[in-house]
Parts: structure tokens; sequence; C-alpha cells
């Protein structure tokens, strides 16, 4: 006898004859969605403003695969500053150290209270503000010094001036996903001799991992597109700055502008497949939702067991 066969009583039951509801309205919806969009589409490709040759001319120009390549090192770069840098600052908000608490606050407040562009201005401004760093004990020995006016670090300044302010984002996401771990978990560490620093390491960040990632890939996508506001730097070797380059050359902002677009969808939709595989490998266990799979074995171990005993009892 199977689970089935438990189930039904070991009658067979009838079948049931289920007539699912009529949704007209969700037809008559996607008919006028539909509608639109094709009248959109044939509007757009008939119309000669969008310079469609041009667009298909830049699309694949060596100039803007360059700026693409530049826009993916900037989100890279930035991000990693930005994970590593949050991560610090959220166990220090959360530190019994009043410093270490305060300190963070204080980040968090400055860069989170004001524009990423202004910041970007001022990492832009950053040789007119401090012409020469000297390294050395202050008043006895220099080790080195550096001319920043001569250094053409651009790049560098707008990974850095990214990557200080989404830090201060991506610590309060750490925070939240810690915050979400219950508290006997820390108790249990502690009760087993860690330290604070090693309950945070090995029990209560691998748990948050679950929380923090979901906001984590939507700061990813965020950083992509924000990278467009590093000509306050001024660098203008990412995709927004050669395109609108190549539109100061051949007057055509629009057809430019739609190709720096195709891209920016381009690489998102490839990130928001990463996040959506990632998001499910760290969702593991946390659903009580059986796959198909699972149900199959489970009713396969039912039977077994209920088969064994049979046999016993025989």
């Amino acid at each position: 006898m199977t689970v089935s066969d438990k189930l039904d009583g070991g009658d067979t039951a009838a079948p049931i004859k289920a007539v699912p509801l009529r949704h007209p309205g969700q037809w008559i919806a996607a008919a006028v969605i539909a509608v639109l969009a094709a009248l959109f589409l044939y509007g757009a490709a008939t119309n000669g403003a969008y310079r469609w040759g041009t667009y298909r001319e830049y699309l694949f120009d060596t100039r803007i695969l360059s700026g693409v390549w530049y826009t993916l090192a900037l989100t890279v770069l930035a991000m990693v500053i930005a994970v590593v840098l949050g991560v610090l600052l959220a166990i220090m908000r959360l530190s019994p150290n009043p410093v270490l608490r305060y300190t963070s606050w204080t980040y968090l407040w400055i860069f989170r209270g004001t524009p990423v562009y202004v910041q970007l201005v001022f990492w832009g401004l950053f040789g007119s503000i401090y012409k020469r760093i000297d390294i050395g004990i202050p008043f006895t020995v220099q080790f080195a010094h550096f001319d920043v006016q001569s250094l053409n670090a651009a790049f560098l300044f707008a990974v850095i001036g990214l990557g200080l302010n989404e830090a201060a984002y991506m610590s309060e996401i750490v925070r939240a996903g810690v915050s979400s771990v219950g508290e006997g978990q820390t108790e249990a560490s502690v009760a087993l001799g860690m330290s604070w620093s090693q309950t945070m390491r090995r029990t209560v960040l691998p748990q948050a991992m679950r929380v923090i990632i979901p906001p984590t890939g939507n700061e990813v996508i965020s950083m992509l597109k924000t990278t467009s506001l590093v000509a306050a730097v001024p660098f203008s070797g990412e995709l927004y700055g050669r395109a609108r380059d190549i539109s100061g050359v051949n007057f055509q902002p629009i057809p430019m502008l739609m190709v720096a677009s195709t891209w920016y969808l381009a690489v998102t939709s490839v990130l928001m497949i990463g996040q959506y595989y990632l998001e499910r490998y760290y969702a593991r266990g946390a659903s009580r939702q059986l796959s198909a799979r699972q149900l199959e074995a489970l009713a396969a171990a039912v039977d077994s067991k209920s088969d064994t005993k049979t046999n016993r009892e025989a």
C-alpha cells in the first residue's frame, strides 16, 4: 500500500472536475498594453530623429566597448571597497566600544548626508586641496612624498569616491542583516567560549548573508549606473563619458544616448541574472516548501518504511 492509497483510504476517489475562473479583465489589459507597445515601437522605428543608422554604427565601436570595460572596472573596484569598508563600519556600529560606535555613526552621517556628485567634485579637486602628501613622522623624519597635482589619477579618485560613498549604505545593509540573526545564536556562541569578534565572524555574518545578498545586488546595479557621474572628477573614460564625447563630435546626442542605454541594459540584465542565482543559493533552508524531487524522495522513504513494517508483521 502506498502513501496515495493511505490518503485515499484504499478506495479510488472520483476525479474532481475543476473549472478555472475566467478573468476577462486580464485579457483586455494585456491587449491594450500590446497595442500601445506596438504603436510605440512603430513610431520609434519610423521616427528619423532616432538616427538608427548612427545607432548601429556606434553600438560596437571600440571607444564604446572601452567605455563599457571602464564602467565595469569602476563598478567592481568601488563595490570591493564598499563591501569591505561597509562590513567594518557595521561591526564598529554594533561594537560595545562607544568610540568605534560614534566614529562609524559620524562616517555614515557625512557620506549619506551629502550627494555623491558633490563628493566626486571634491575628489576631483583633491589635487588643489592637498598639493603634496608627505609620509613619515611629523616634524622629524620624512620617508616619502607625493606631488598630487602631478598625478594623473582621475580613475583612482573616481573609484575611491564611489567606494567611500557606497560603504555608508553597505554598512546599513550589513547591520540590518546582522540584526536579523536571533540573539540565541549569539548567546550560544558566547556559551561555547567564542569572543565577540569570533561570534560575528563564525556565527552571525554567515547567517546574515541571506538578508544581505538581495540589497547588495541592488546596490551593485545602482553602482553601475552611478558611474555615469564620474565626469565630476573629471573622468570621461566610462560608457556615458565616451558616448557624450562622440556626440560632441558628430552632433547626434540621441543615438549615442540610445547606444549607452543599450549597453547599460545589457550589463544590468546579466547582473540581475547573477543576483537571482546568488539569492537562491543563500536562501537554501529558509523556506519550508519542499521541491518536487524532495516530495518524491519523502514519499519513497515512507513507502519503503511501510513495506518493511508489513513484511515484519507477515
